[in-house]
This record gives structure tokens, sequence and C-alpha cells, in this order.
């Protein structure tokens, strides 16, 4: 079966789904180590998680980038992840979806959340035909996110470096077998219907382009 392009794959339980974020050791042992965010995480800032493994891996570059050296797997609430996703809105304007680009700055600014949607990457980290989704979380909702959302944080450092060995050394049945398993997220009614896109059912959402290179495996 054909993979939809816009669709939500996790790692999930009845109760939580996982994210992916990077961090300099400083913050991300820390996280780890107590199993939720330090004071020193900035809270008024925006931040971004992922729920797919290796878009993670694309973006930190298996975890060698400078300032993403630390990769961790977070454990959320599922009710304060959806509500998020509720009182989202998409990162960029799109005509015919958004009433006019005014609206959609001013959406924008009084929104906790953003939605882009980005390709996939498979083992190699190149892009796939379906997207992933990125939530940007600020404010209200990067403070919840913290303070209490956050069921669990595992430094998924090593498991990182040990599927970029396998996938390095040509070994990608064996590299694939230890990716997290990430699922179609179930929906409920609406869920997405701020942040999906007029032209969901059938054409490509146009979203912005990442700015990041895309690491080599050699």
């Amino acid at each position: 079966m054909e993979e939809p392009k816009y669709r939500i794959r996790a790692l999930h339980t009845a109760r939580t789904i996982t994210v992916y974020q990077a961090y300099r050791p400083e913050i991300g042992v820390a996280a780890a180590r107590e199993g939720r965010f330090p004071a020193s995480w900035k809270r008024d800032r925006m931040t971004w998680i992922k729920p797919s493994f290796l878009w993670m891996m694309y973006r930190c570059g298996w975890g060698t980038k400078e300032g993403q050296e630390t990769v961790l797997a977070v454990e959320i609430d599922r009710e304060g992840f959806e509500w998020a996703l509720r009182n989202a809105c998409l990162s960029h304007y799109q005509r015919g979806f958004h009433p006019d680009r005014a609206d959609w700055k001013r959406r924008l600014g009084e929104s906790p959340a953003r939605v882009q949607w980005d390709p996939e990457r498979d083992l190699g980290l190149r892009a796939l035909p379906y997207r992933s989704l990125q939530l940007g979380l600020s404010g209200e909702a990067s403070r919840r996110y913290a303070d209490e959302w956050t069921v669990a944080v595992t430094d998924v450092t090593p498991l990182a470096r040990r599927i970029h060995e396998l996938v390095r050394a040509g070994e990608r049945d064996a590299a694939r077998l230890l990716l997290p398993r990430e699922e179609p997220y179930p929906e409920t009614p609406g869920l997405l219907d701020r942040v999906r896109g007029r032209d969901y059912a059938g054409g490509a959402v146009t979203t912005e382009k990442l700015k990041s290179p895309v690491p080599s495996v050699p």
C-alpha cells in the first residue's frame, strides 16, 4: 500500500508518543539523567520536536553536528501533543488554505505551536516522497512540554551511533532492525485540520525548503 504523503508516524503507546531532539551534552545528558529538562533549558524559546527518528538523524548528522551531540528520545503525554496540534498554525503561508497572508501572520503570532511537513528520510538520509511532521513549540506550549507533558527522557545517542555504523558498513538490514518502530499515529477527528493544508487529499503541499545540508553517509 502506498504511503500517504501527510501522516504522523511515530513510536507511541495508548498514553504517550515519542519525539526526538538533539542537544549539546550539558543539556542532553542532564535531561536524560533527571528524566526532565533542567532549569538551564530555555523555556521561553521555540523548540522543535520530531516524531521521526531518521529525520532527527538527518538534522543532527547522527549526533555529530556541533551542539547536537546528544540525541534524546522524549516520551510525552499524547493529550499534550494533541493540544499542541489543535492549537498550531502552518509555519508557512499557503494560498487557498489561509484567507490571505495577513491572516496567516496573525495566526502564526497567536499560535503556541507551528507545523512544518518535511520529506521523510531513509537510512541513507535521502528524501522520501512522503512527509514527516515537525512540531515547533513556543510560549505556553514550550513550557508545558518541558514541565507537564514530559513522561521520560532517554539518551539514544549510542543507538544512533550503532545504526550509523551499520549503515556505513553496508549492513542496512541489521540497521533497519534497530530503528524505533514508528507506526501511523491514530488521528482523532479534526486533529490536523489547522495544519494539513488545502490539497492534502490530492497534490503536494509546498513547505519551506530545508536549510541543513544532507549529511554524507560514507
